[in-house]
């Protein structure tokens, strides 16, 4: 094997985004990731702040939504979402651009409205992932969307919410690694639902990835390293992505 329990774990940012969710599956979830040491739970932002103090003690970060998930959001209101996710507790902001303006070719606005975010975020320590949604986009428009990215000093670029049309494709991974500046990372997110493509868009050059299935993709995983299961009780798939 050419990976360890570690790296793989390290790839997933564990999806608590559903709109459905009761508080006790978001808890649930966020102590499922612990037990499995992923990367980061995404979480609704109201329960952000509940969310990191369960995971204060852990190196599992907390994170959440800017924007999301159609990214037609005002500047202004996503500074103050920003702003606010920093407060409760956030270190990385997963932000939708405006796909309108996107489509519209507006690059002045689209540069802005992330400027605002990555400025905002560096400036408390945070990272940043900048969402495509490349469903609803050209090759032309996320080859511009990761210049504009590279420019700004974006920390990841992200393929998609999980909620558009479709979600992660191989060839859009190649297609932002292969255009991003050294430094910009690359996040797939939305159909990534099992080991073998885990394993496939890290082969690419992805270094995060969204999910929900987590604990089937880890428990694959350590069968296959022979670990031990892990003993967890929290619910699991329950998340998006």
């Amino acid at each position: 094997m050419n990976y360890t329990y570690d790296q793989l774990a390290k790839m997933i940012d564990h999806s608590l985004l559903a709109p459905s969710l009761t508080e006790q599956q978001m808890e649930e979830g966020c102590r499922l990731a612990l037990d499995y040491d992923v990367a980061s739970v995404c979480i609704m932002p109201y329960y952000l702040r509940r969310c990191a103090e369960l995971l204060s003690s852990s190196t599992v970060m907390p994170s959440t939504t800017i924007g999301f998930p159609h990214g037609g959001h005002t500047t202004y209101a996503k500074r103050v979402e920003a702003e606010r996710a920093i407060s409760d507790g956030c270190q990385e902001l997963d932000m939708v651009v405006n796909i309108s303006q996107v489509l519209s070719e507006r690059w002045d606005y689209v540069t802005e409205d992330i400027r605002a975010i990555i400025e905002l975020a560096h400036a408390a320590g945070r990272k940043v992932k900048v969402i495509f949604e490349n469903c609803y986009l050209q090759d032309s428009h996320k080859i511009r969307l990761c210049q504009i990215c590279s420019e700004l000093g974006a920390d990841w670029v992200k393929t998609s919410t999980g909620y558009g049309t479709g979600g992660a494709t191989l060839d859009d991974l190649r297609l932002m690694v292969a255009n991003v500046r050294a430094g910009v990372q690359v996040k797939a997110a939305g159909g990534v639902r099992d080991l073998a493509t885990l394993l496939e868009v890290r082969q690419i050059g992805a270094t995060r990835c969204g999910a929900s299935r987590t604990a089937e993709m880890l428990d694959e995983c350590r069968k296959k390293l022979s670990l031990p299961p892990i003993q967890s009780t929290s619910a699991r798939s329950v998340g998006g992505y």
